[in-house]
Formats: structure tokens, sequence, C-alpha cells
């Protein structure tokens, strides 16, 4: 097996493409019979067969008229793929279960159209392209994913069969893809909210309410709350300032791996985590993440769900391949 795979590595040019544009020149180009071609050359033998027999000179032409015919197919079979420059897109983040779309920047710098461009990952659904004279087009390959972590899908299967369909043409490239899978959100009821963090507490604010001017900064103090513009008007030998904020201290929502049930299994609590993401960021609440050996401050936003959901989909997982 380890002989067979070092075998397909050589012929098939695989690994990842690191060089981009992927450009697909003639030793990336790989060419075979389909069914129908080889029945077409059978059909073509007999018919050659006959033609001898009989002397007939008229079938003698037509087979040679077909044999070139299906030639030329061949030629521009290959020459459908020949040249193309491939450079791969951003890859949006989705959750397990979902269909991940790579999209896939092509590129046609030929005066020729390319036709029926058949892009698959190996045992996911294909989808097909067409592109008109120097021009480019996106494609989105889709890949259904299965579970959390960091999926590279591995080599994307570029396949043509026009224009006759007795040839098929193909290309492996394999551009540095992957793509973050978020645990399967599992909804149910969030935890109680908490008033600010053990930190806020011990400098009595939680500096998000209304500013009420600048102190020497302590040592502990955030260095969110370092009044930057203020220190740069003062000379180096003067202490950092850091800004005072007043009011009563906003709810703080903690998402706290703890607070999940322990007979659960790791990505039962995981999806929990992420169901509870979800919600509070629907309910536009302030959260923030604990999970073993890391913690996110409380924030909002899209930015931070991001973060928070990121977190959720590597924890301890490293980068996972996924694809032939």
């Amino acid at each position: 097996m380890r002989v067979l795979a070092v075998l397909q590595r050589w012929l098939f040019r695989l690994g990842h493409d690191d060089h981009l544009p992927i450009v697909l020149g003639q030793r990336r180009i790989f060419i075979v019979p389909t069914a129908a071609g080889l029945l077409f050359a059978i059909v073509l033998l007999v018919m050659l067969v006959g033609a001898i027999n009989y002397s007939l000179s008229l079938g003698h032409a037509l087979v040679f008229l077909l044999g070139g015919l299906g030639l030329v197919g061949m030629v521009h079979s290959f020459l459908n793929l020949h040249g193309l420059r491939l450079t791969p897109g951003r890859v949006q983040p989705v959750f397990a279960g979902d269909v991940a779309s790579f999209a896939l920047d092509v590129e046609n710098v030929r005066p020729q159209a390319r036709r029926a461009l058949e892009f698959a990952f190996a045992g996911q659904a294909m989808v097909t392209l067409d592109l008109a004279p120097a021009s480019r087009a996106t494609v989105a390959v889709p890949f259904v994913t299965s579970r959390r972590g960091l999926i590279e899908p591995g080599r994307v299967t570029l396949t043509t069969r026009y224009p006759l369909g007795l040839f098929r043409a193909w290309s492996y490239p394999q551009p540095a893809w992957c793509c973050v899978v978020y645990p399967k959100p599992l909804r149910t009821p969030l935890p109680v909210a908490t008033g600010g963090t053990p930190a806020d507490d011990r400098h009595g604010t939680s500096g998000r309410d209304d500013f009420a001017g600048l102190r020497t900064r302590e040592p502990g103090d955030p260095t969110r709350h370092v009044a930057w513009k203020a220190v740069a008007r003062r000379s180096d030998d003067q202490e950092l300032l850091v800004k005072q904020f007043s009011g009563a201290l906003r709810d703080e929502l903690w998402l706290d791996w703890e607070r999940t049930p322990a007979r659960l299994g790791i990505e039962e609590r995981l999806s929990i985590l992420a169901g509870w993401v979800l919600t509070a960021d629907e309910q536009q609440a302030r959260y923030g993440l604990i999970l073993p050996g890391l913690r996110i401050d409380p924030g909002q936003g899209g930015v931070h769900r991001g973060s928070c959901l990121r977190a959720l989909a590597l924890h301890e997982q490293k980068q996972t391949r996924v694809g032939g």
C-alpha cells in the first residue's frame, strides 16, 4: 500500500499546490477513453474488418473519417483543460453536518471557450462550469462535513468529456484549502448571567459604563483600560494613565464548560456550548466563553461570536485531512 501511494503521488503529482495560480500544463492532465469511446473503437474495428473483407472503398473512407473524428475529439478534450489557471478562494466556516463551499477561481486565458468542466471532491457532489473565451469565473465546490475541526478536503478532481464524450480528461489540483467546522449546535436554556467578572470586582469597575476620568495605573489593571492617547501627550518618564468608569455593573453571561452536564461526552458538551453562543448572540447579550485552558472575555457581535465558535471547533483537535 505504501508503494502504491508513492506511485500515485509520482504519477498524478499529488500533494499541495503551493504556487498560485495553479496552471494546468501537459504533465498535469491525464486522458483515457470512456466506455463510449471503447465501444466506438470496437465498432470502427468491426467496420474496418467488413470493409477489408468485402473490398468496400467507401467503407474504408468512412472508417478513417470516423477514426480521425475520434482523434480530433481526443485533442479537444485535452485542450479543454490545458492552460486553465486555478486560484483557491476563501472558505466560510460551517456547522458540522452542513455543506462547505470551497471557492475556486477559474481563469481562461485563451480565445476559445471551455465547456463542461466538472469539479468534485472524492465521494462528493459535482458542479459543472462553462467558461467564455478570455474570461474568469468562480465555482463553489461542495463538501459535506461530518465532524467539527479544521478540515482539509484533499484534492479536487477536474474532469471534462467535451466535445464528443469519447475521452475523459482530468487533473488533480490540490490547493492548500481548509475549512473551520463548528460543532453542531444543541439548543438548551442559557445559564444564569452574573454581574461582572472577578477582575472587575477587584478594581471596582466593569470598564464598560460611563467614563469618569483618568487615574494612575496600578498593578493588575487590564491593559485595555490604558488611555494611550493621553499617555502619548505626556513625557516618557511619567506613569501610565488608565480610564475610570462609573455606573452599575452590567450582567455578564459566562458560557462555562463546567456548567455543561459532566455525564455527557466532549462533543455533546461542545454542541451545548455552541447552542449557547448562538442563543446569546441572538439575544444581544454580553457573553464570555470558558473552556479547559482557554478563556475568552465577554463581548458582542459577529466577530466575537466567530471567535467563540472557532474556539469550540478547534478544542483539543488538530487539522484533519478527510479527502483523497
